[in-house]
Order: C-alpha cells, then sequence, then structure tokens
C-alpha cells in the first residue's frame, strides 16, 4: 500500500479541487443574491427556499446520503466518474436562468453534487494520506474549500459593474473549471484502504446491510456521532447561514453596498486560507488537537458577540471578519473532515460521513427557511443571540468529547474503537 505512492500530494490536491468547486458555487449564489433578488422580484419565502434546497442545504443533505452509500459500496472513485458531470449541469442552469424555477432547478442539481462528493473528499484524502500527516493532508481539502469562496468573491467585487451579468459569468466560470477538474480525476486511482477492505468483507460473507446496522448499534460509532454532529452540526448552523446570507446581512442590516460587503466577506475567506495553512496544516499532526478546537471555538464565538452587540460599524466589522476568518480556518468543519475519517471502520467510513452531512445540511436548510424572516421580524440581535449559543454549544461538545488520534494509523484508530465489539 506504501509503495503505491499513498500520501501523494498531487491526488490530493486533484480531489480537493471538488471542494474549491462545492464552497465555491455555495458563495457565488450568496454574493449575487441581491442580485437575483431585485432581477427576479423574489420575496423573503423564495429567498429562503433558494438558500435551503440548495447546496447550502437539502440539495446537499440528499447528495451526501446518496454519495456515502456509493462509496462505500462501489469505491472512493467511483463519485468522480459522474459527479462533476452533474455539477456541471447544475452551474450551467444557474449561469442561463431567466425565471426561478430554473433558477432554482440549478441550485437543487448542483447542491445535490456537491453534497454527493463530500463523503467521498475526505474519506479518499485521509484514506491516502501518510499516518504522520493526516490533518494535514486533510487540511488541503479544507484549504481548497476556503480559496473557492474567496475567488468567487474577488471575482463578484471585479464584475460588479455587470450587474446580474456578472454573476452568470462567476457560475460559468466554475463550469470551466470543473470540466477541467474531472479530466484530472479520472487519473486518480483507488483508494488501497477500501480495496483491501473489499477484499476482507468479501471473504467473510459480509453485505452491506450488515455494515448499515452495525453503524447505527456500534456504541463506538454511536459515540462518535454525537461529537462530530454535535461540532458541526451546531456550528454550520451559524457557518451555512453565513455562507449564504452574510453579504446580503451585510447589506441589508449594516447598510453595505453588495461590492462592500463581497470584498469583505473575501477578505474573511482570505484570512480563512492563511490559518489553514499555517494552523492545521502546519500544526495539525504536532500540536494538541482538543486546545485547537478549542481556541478557534473560542474566537468563532468572540465574533459573533461583536456582530451581534455591536453596531456595525466598519471598525466592528473587521474584528468580526478577522477573527471569524482566522479561527474558520482551524475550526470545526477542519477537525470535522479529520476526525470524521479516524473514527468509523473503513468498511462504512463515506456511509457514516454521508449520514452526518445529511443531518447537519437539513439543519442548514431547516434555518436558511427562516433566516430572512427572522431578521426582518425579530431583528438582527435576537437572530445573532441565537447564533451565539449555537457555536456555545458545538464548543462545549467538542472540549468534552475530542479524541487524541496524532499519529496513528487509520488501522490501528480502528483496531483500538473497535476491539471490544470484535
Amino acid at each position: 500500500m506504501g509503495d503505491r505512492k499513498k500520501g501523494s500530494l498531487k491526488s490530493t490536491i486533484t480531489v480537493a479541487m471538488s471542494n474549491y468547486l462545492e464552497a465555491g458555487s455555495i458563495v457565488a449564489g450568496a454574493g449575487g443574491l441581491s442580485l437575483w433578488v431585485e432581477y427576479l422580484g423574489l420575496n423573503d419565502a423564495k429567498v429562503g427556499l433558494l438558500g435551503a434546497l440548495s447546496a447550502n442545504g437539502f440539495g446537499a443533505a440528499i447528495g451526501a446520503l446518496i454519495g456515502g452509500y456509493l462509496v462505500d459500496r462501489y469505491g472512493r472513485k467511483f463519485v468522480y466518474k459522474y459527479n462533476l458531470l452533474v455539477y456541471m449541469l447544475g452551474v450551467l442552469l444557474i449561469a442561463a436562468s431567466f425565471n426561478f424555477p430554473m433558477l432554482l432547478t440549478g441550485y437543487i442539481v448542483t447542491g445535490i453534487a456537491v453534497g454527493a462528493a463530500i463523503p467521498a473528499a475526505w474519506t479518499y484524502i485521509a484514506e491516502e494520506a501518510p499516518d504522520h500527516e493526516r490533518a494535514a493532508r486533510v487540511g488541503w481539502g479544507q484549504f481548497a474549500w476556503s480559496i473557492g469562496p474567496a475567488i468567487t468573491l474577488l471575482l463578484s467585487v471585479a464584475l460588479a459593474p455587470l450587474g446580474l451579468l456578472g454573476s452568470r459569468l462567476i457560475f460559468a466560470q466554475l463550469f470551466v473549471v470543473a470540466i477541467i477538474t474531472w479530466i484530472l480525476q479520472q487519473q486518480i486511482h483507488e483508494s488501497a484502504i477500501w480495496e483491501e477492505q473489499k477484499q476482507k468483507d468479501k471473504a467473510k460473507g459480509m453485505d452491506e446491510k450488515g455494515s448499515i446496522k452495525e453503524l447505527f448499534t456500534n456504541k463506538a460509532n454511536l459515540h462518535a456521532m454525537v461529537l462530530l454532529i454535535g461540532i458541526y452540526a451546531f456550528w454550520n448552523l451559524v457557518a451555512g447561514t453565513m455562507g449564504y446570507f452574510m453579504p446580503y446581512i451585510y447589506e441589508t442590516v449594516g447598510g453595505l453596498t453588495a461590492a462592500q460587503a463581497n470584498l469583505l466577506q473575501a477578505f474573511l475567506w482570505i484570512l480563512t486560507v492563511a490559518a489553514t495553512y499555517v494552523v492545521f496544516i502546519r500544526l495539525g499532526d504536532k500540536a494538541n488537537r482538543k486546545r485547537l478546537f478549542g481556541i478557534g471555538a473560542a474566537m468563532g464565538t468572540a465574533a459573533w458577540i461583536i456582530l451581534t452587540f455591536g453596531s456595525m460599524r466598519m471598525a466592528e466589522l473587521l474584528s468580526f471578519v478577522s477573527l471569524w476568518g482566522i479561527a474558520a480556518g482551524f475550526g470545526a468543519q477542519a477537525f470535522y473532515g479529520l476526525w470524521a475519517a479516524e473514527l468509523f471502520h473503513t468498511k462504512y467510513r463515506a456511509m457514516a460521513q454521508g449520514f452526518m452531512f445529511f443531518i447537519v445540511r437539513i439543519g442548514v436548510g431547516l434555518i436558511s427557511l427562516v433566516v430572512p424572516a427572522m431578521i426582518t421580524t425579530l431583528g438582527f440581535k435576537t437572530a445573532g443571540g441565537v447564533m451565539i449559543v449555537f457555536l456555545a454549544i458545538h464548543m462545549i461538545i467538542g472540549l468534552l468529547m475530542a479524541p487524541e488520534t496524532r499519529g496513528k494509523s487509520l488501522e490501528q484508530i480502528q483496531h483500538e474503537r473497535y476491539r471490544q465489539s470484535g
């Protein structure tokens, strides 16, 4: 297995490019949201529906559930044969939209494609990573996830004078990058760990039904799900809201122009890119992971306290963006991607991630339905207070339950966690 260039950075980056496209599509929708609202005359309900059914909500949830099952059954590489073809159809529909049903359909199709690739990406990257570099390699997936929004938002600023045409061109850019990425992903090899596990399962006569039952009954799995859904779901209720609605909030609550809002959010993502490299990639395999998680969680909570109870002056917005942007580089999503791969057996590692991502995105989808109306009717301070509570809960769960798995192989972690259940 080691002789097959396990841990190849080229394979890692090739797979991580899916994360660039996925996050880029979410933020592209967010960056042009006010333009679509004006062009199509959308009300709060339709704005909420776009967010709920997109790559930021229910669309991704459904895709993750399907993708997780397919990845464990047919292989980590299987999804990459078809996923980006569906993604290209979705972003092309959005780029060419001229009415709300067409726009909504594009968002749903793109969301399903995004969700399907999530369990494949995190699983493949972790399984192909050297044991002493697993956090760093998972970090490259987070790095690509962060670059997507940064570039997309900078393009939004540059193309702002073109209005809605600029938003269409951004989705067209994602279409072109998806073509290149799809071609490169056809060249990656299958996960050696998955191939070995599949041979063992065949020799023992095990089937998928047995694996599914074990996933939801084994104590080690249930413990991991409580940790991972706890930190990622509550954090994502906030981050998911930000990913889609933050420029909208800057404009409607803070009074910024669309260009100012997108530039501010681009700065946030640039900080996330930097923090991902400097902290998570460089230190994730060396420093105490629970401590790193705790620092990031505390910074993110402090950021939302400033945003909620401040007056949204530029100094306060910059403080918010700086704290959240840096924290997100080594926060819940980065650790979720790492721990979700480490804490589950190979035979249902992707399926577990698909299920958990489904739960998380359902939550984001539900809150997306009400965020615009919540801000309009209850005010931003009330909405912000809810976000602060979510962040506090995710921080407490992570600090209480975070595992220490540095330097261990996936096989070693698997043996330690499952030896009592055979």
